[in-house]
């Protein structure tokens, strides 16, 4: 169930941004969960979805779908967690495959937001609301690696600020189906909401800019092994990407091939950012996946 938050834009907000517009209505709500909620189709204005930049005209009736307070109540639970780096400002974990990041749709337990909550007790940034605490980006259930989770809001502004001018590095190994024809490349194609299942994301020229880069690492006997770096974030990128020049991941049961008996075949491999509080470099780096040495060999 959702709270139903009904705004109405009076002549003092002809011209200011939808999402600006929905954190000076809504008390204690920060920009970055309205932008969220934007994204995740949980905004209507005049009962249509607009993006986050919409800028208000005068009666424009503004719809906002929160989470339930009963949604809201997380427990902590006692997950082992596989810690790559911590401190006073910051947790790195390299998530496990299958692991849900945060709590949504029904989902409420077993995520990493629930190990968190035991490990980090109240140390968490709250910027992100109580379903995503400390979450500044995030992976997909199947896919593995390095996230990180800020333990204060001044973190959380830091790490997201490096997000947005791209200034945080993030490298991915990745398993993909054929053999790719050039040894790099690069993929700058706009990913929205597909306009069929609006469960998936696609290749649409009204989303949002997208840019994948890739090199080839090694050639297999009907894949090839790769390594892709984000420039942006946006959601299943690397994923809708490789799809769409012929190449989906290898076990991605959304994009990739039907029936394919192999999981997913996606690893946040390696993080390169400066910390919030010290200004220092941080480079992070895990292993290959023992899932990847069936296809690759050891």
């Amino acid at each position: 169930m959702n709270n139903q938050q009904i705004l109405i834009a009076s002549e003092k907000n002809i011209g200011e941004r939808l999402d600006r517009f929905i954190c000076t209505s809504i008390k204690d709500i920060s920009r970055t969960l309205v932008q969220r909620l934007i994204e995740e189709e949980q905004v209507l204005v005049n009962n249509k979805l607009l993006k986050a930049g919409y800028k208000l005209r005068v009666g424009d009736k503004v719809l906002v779908l929160m989470p339930s307070l009963k949604e809201m109540r997380i427990e902590s639970e006692s997950i082992p967690l596989d810690i790559v780096f911590e401190d006073k400002d910051l947790i790195v974990i390299n998530k496990s495959q299958g692991m849900v990041t945060h709590p949504a749709s029904g989902i409420f337990n077993g995520t990493l937001v629930n190990a968190l909550l035991h490990h980090c007790k109240d140390s968490l940034s709250g910027i992100n609301g109580v379903l995503r605490p400390g979450i500044v980006h995030r992976l997909d259930k199947d896919t593995s690696g390095l996230i990180i989770v800020c333990k204060n809001n001044k973190s959380h502004i830091q790490i997201a600020n490096q997000i947005k001018e791209r200034k945080l590095k993030r490298q991915y190994l990745a398993i993909v189906n054929g053999k790719v024809q050039y040894k790099t490349g690069t993929i700058n194609k706009p990913i929205g909401r597909d306009k069929v299942n609006r469960h998936k994301m696609a290749i649409v020229q009204s989303g949002r800019i997208a840019i994948t880069h890739w090199k080839v690492l090694k050639e297999i006997k009907g894949y090839t092994f790769i390594e892709c770096s984000l420039e942006t974030g946006r959601t299943h990128q690397i994923r809708v990407h490789m799809k769409s020049i012929g190449h989906p991941i290898v076990g991605d049961k959304t994009y990739g091939k039907k029936n394919e008996p192999s999981t997913m075949m996606l690893h946040a491999y390696r993080l390169v950012f400066t910390h919030p509080s010290n200004g220092r470099e941080i480079i992070l780096e895990t292993e290959i996946p023992k899932r990847f040495e069936t296809l690759l060999g050891k």
